[in-house]
């Protein structure tokens, strides 16, 4: 199977379909955050400096995510294809990354942009309720995903709450952000010819079968 990079904006479930991947193909997700925070726990000089960066809420130096990103896709279970995610997230990591799998001898693989249009995002995330015991997830603005009960979960009777940056200003923010740094990126695998665009406003069912569909050509 050929590597796989997700690109999509907040709340597309790029998420949702990295999971039924992983789950159909049995392959490595590997995880931006979840590096970091596996070395933040390391007892380390190493360890220390991504533990500090991240409890203050920065980023951790782009030389160092490069290096740990690198050792985590030379080791053995990403030789037959893995999911990359969280990463990149500019252009100049687009282009650093290229490097790196140059280096790896690994191809890009497939690229898939999932497509989704802005109203349909704010509908998801402002509507967005999770259960505080069991994390089921609703959404009051979808009729087929809405709780039978206001704010009461249908699986266990918890309370539902939203989180707080599934508001509108917060979305927007965050979609301005995505559009800014990833479209050069888009762009740029446009470029290479290994981008395949995908249709995110139909259902998680749908939206898998198509990306299925590209992975297994």
């Amino acid at each position: 199977m050929k590597n796989i990079m997700f690109i999509a904006p907040p709340a597309a479930g790029k998420g949702t379909q990295a999971e039924l991947v992983v789950k159909k193909y049995k392959v490595p997700h590997i995880s931006t955050g979840d590096i970091l925070r596996e070395i933040s726990k390391e007892d380390s000089e190493l360890g220390q400096y991504v533990f500090e960066t991240l409890a203050s809420g920065k980023l951790v130096k782009d030389e160092i995510t490069y290096q740990l990103i690198e050792e985590r896709l030379a080791r053995d279970d990403c030789k037959n294809g893995y999911i990359i995610d969280g990463f990149p997230r500019n252009i100049e990591q687009a282009i650093e990354y290229d490097k790196i799998l140059k280096k790896l001898g690994y191809d890009i693989g497939n690229v898939i942009l999932i497509n989704i249009d802005e109203k349909t995002l704010e509908k998801r995330i402002t509507g967005r309720r999770i259960c505080e015991n069991c994390k089921a997830i609703y959404n009051i603005n979808d009729p087929a995903s809405a709780p039978k009960e206001e704010a009461i979960c249908d699986s266990c009777g918890g309370k539902l709450y939203q989180r707080n940056d599934d508001n509108l200003e917060s979305f927007q923010t965050r979609y301005q952000m995505y559009k800014e740094k990833t479209e050069p990126i888009i762009d740029h695998y446009r470029q290479m010819n290994v981008i395949t665009e995908v249709d995110g406003n139909d259902s998680i069912e749908n939206v898998f079968k198509k990306i299925d569909a590209i992975i297994s050509e």
